[in-house]
């Protein structure tokens, strides 16, 4: 009897962790621009999906409802797993595939956006005093390079630090370092611009 519940139990969790991956694939920012005006946010403006590019594109309605929908999806993997009871190194894991899912969704040829809000939105959720500690973060070093992406860069990377200090749980913050490193990879286009402006 013990052996079929861990059965099921490990069922769930692989079926919980592939559902994280494709909702983080439902791009918001290519559906809301479909439903708004038709378009296909993949060749306009930057050609990024995110809401940065969507707001450019769609104005301020497009921003905020792609912001939105890419914190709300991450934030519910979480709380879908929190939900279900499962251990907080599967939650972290649901966390790690609905990232990978905005980045690299099967459903668009596995091009997607720079998984900054569903970051913010999973680990809102996950442990709501380290994304504090993350903006504070991030409000600093932005006073101090006056740069957003340079500001974000260093915020994010302290991430799995901020959440060590908080609950000293090693297994959680070794899950979290690589979301941290694959959210600053994908901006790594962004860091070679603001190098270059520099020289």
């Amino acid at each position: 009897m013990r052996k079929a519940d861990d059965h099921s139990m490990e069922f769930q969790w692989v079926l919980y962790l592939i559902t994280s991956y494709l909702v983080g694939g439902l791009m918001t920012g290519f559906i809301v621009a479909k439903v708004l005006r038709g378009h296909d946010l993949r060749v306009m403006g930057s050609g990024n999906i995110g809401a940065r590019n969507a707001g450019r594109v769609l104005g301020p309605p497009g921003f905020v409802l792609t912001l939105a929908g890419d914190i709300l999806k991450a934030a519910a993997v979480v709380w879908a797993g929190i939900e279900l009871g499962f251990p907080s190194y599967i939650q972290l894991l649901g966390f790690l595939a609905v990232i990978i899912g905005h980045l690299y969704p099967i459903f668009l040829g596995f091009k997607g956006g720079k998984g900054v809000a569903s970051f913010i939105g999973g680990l809102l959720v996950f442990n709501w005093l380290s994304a504090v500690l993350v903006g504070a973060a991030f409000l600093l070093f932005y006073s101090i390079k006056r740069s957003l992406t340079v500001a974000g860069l260093f915020a994010f990377a302290l991430a799995p630090f901020f959440y060590w200090l908080l609950e000293k749980q090693w297994l959680e913050t070794l899950i979290l370092i690589p979301i941290s490193l694959l959210v600053l990879y994908v901006q790594k286009d962004d860091i070679k611009e603001r190098l270059m402006l520099r020289e």
